[in-house]
């Protein structure tokens, strides 16, 4: 069964405290029970497709190693976190709690990292690009929130970790199982094993700003005409030779805001936030082999876990992402597309329906083609 939405008042939480300042909630998650231990995390770091790293603090500083690791990695003599990222596409029960923040926009969500502490063990004082949610497994962790790091501020001489220079708690508190720690972008935090313990961290997507332009700048660029050039009609008499004059560049300014201004459709930015690095297209026997799934008797489609699915209304119909393509479908299509978005399998009748439907059909073959559903 899916996940619920965190015990809290969302209206409140995304109205005064959404980046804008840390929050603890106590038992968020009342009868939490964790879907991983600290052997099964430790049994998928040893996967070569998996994205494992080892911190441990010694003496003379702090280390990490990258997986995957062999059982002879986990002998360690000081207190040490094993970290793997982007468990919920390996783990039905990791991914089901991507629902837990249902009131967030689905494309705004990254993926869940676990991790697995010592006693004592930890990843030392950071700060995130990103919002995170800290819910507790097993054990217990303390964690210490400083002030926002502005730009600059000084980290620590170290090859991988970026870790800061200068730390000072502002706030403590010890998470036990089912609670759940908010922190904003750029916020300062060190969290410490209390004895051996499991967190999950839900992590958002936070494109950056440069990849928003690039992206837009080439979509306009694929739509300009390339016969448009810069014209000066009613030229005002050069009076200084080689003089760029102030209505020169006025008079840029202007054709190139009219030009930015041609750009139709916002595509550019379904596709760009659910850009899927870890899908891998399926092959053809594999996409044959779903397609005969699909026509038999009790089949059921349902987003392939890890797969990036939005969707946006564009007229009359709608605009569905895939793992960072795009497909123009009719409008009667937006419960399914809903579903998938939101991990609900779809089957029955229902499928059925979209099977025999053109646009369901054609919906049902995107996704098949770009491996963002399952079918069994």
């Amino acid at each position: 069964m899916a996940a619920v939405p965190l015990a809290i008042d969302w209206d409140t939480f995304l109205a005064r405290d959404w980046q804008q300042r840390p929050r603890l909630f106590r038992r968020a998650l009342p009868g939490f029970e964790p879907p991983l231990d600290g052997d099964d995390l430790a049994g998928l770091a040893m996967e070569p497709e998996a994205e494992a790293r080892i911190v441990e603090r010694r003496p003379d500083g702090w280390a990490q190693a990258d997986g995957p690791f062999a059982p002879g990695d986990y002998a360690r003599d000081y207190p040490w976190t094993l970290l793997v990222q982007g468990v919920d596409r390996w783990s039905p029960g990791v991914d089901e709690l991507l629902g837990i923040l249902a009131p967030i926009p689905r494309w705004r969500i990254e993926d869940v990292m676990v991790s697995w502490a010592s006693d004592g063990g930890s990843v030392g004082p950071h700060y995130d690009n990103y919002d995170v949610f800290l819910l507790q497994g097993s054990g217990r962790r303390r964690w210490r929130i400083g002030d926002y790091c502005e730009r600059g501020c000084e980290l620590l001489p170290h090859p991988s970790l970026r870790l800061l220079a200068g730390f000072e708690a502002r706030e403590e508190y010890v998470l036990e199982c089912g609670d759940v720690l908010y922190l904003p972008p750029r916020v300062a935090h060190w969290g410490i094993a209390d004895g051996p313990c499991t967190t999950y961290s839900l992590g958002l997507r936070a494109p950056r700003l440069n990849d928003l332009v690039s992206r837009w700048a080439d979509r306009l660029l694929e739509s300009l005409d390339d016969e448009l050039f810069y014209q000066d009609r009613h030229l005002e008499p050069a009076r200084r030779a080689g003089e760029i004059r102030p209505r020169d560049l006025e008079r840029a300014r202007l054709q190139l805001q009219a030009a930015l201004d041609q750009l139709e459709g916002n595509d550019w930015f379904g596709e760009l936030v659910t850009d899927n690095p870890h899908a891998e297209p399926p092959g053809a026997e594999e996409i044959d082999a779903a397609r005969a799934s699909l026509r038999a008797a009790g089949a059921t489609a349902c987003a392939r876990r890890g797969a990036r699915i939005a969707w946006q209304a564009d007229g009359d119909g709608l605009l569905v992402f895939t793992n960072g393509a795009r497909l123009r479908v009719a409008g009667s299509l937006r419960d399914r597309v809903v579903q998938l978005a939101a991990g609900e399998p779809i089957a029955g009748a229902a499928l059925q329906a979209l099977r025999e439907s053109t646009e369901g059909e054609r919906l049902l073959e995107h996704c098949l083609d770009w491996g963002a559903i399952d079918v069994y």
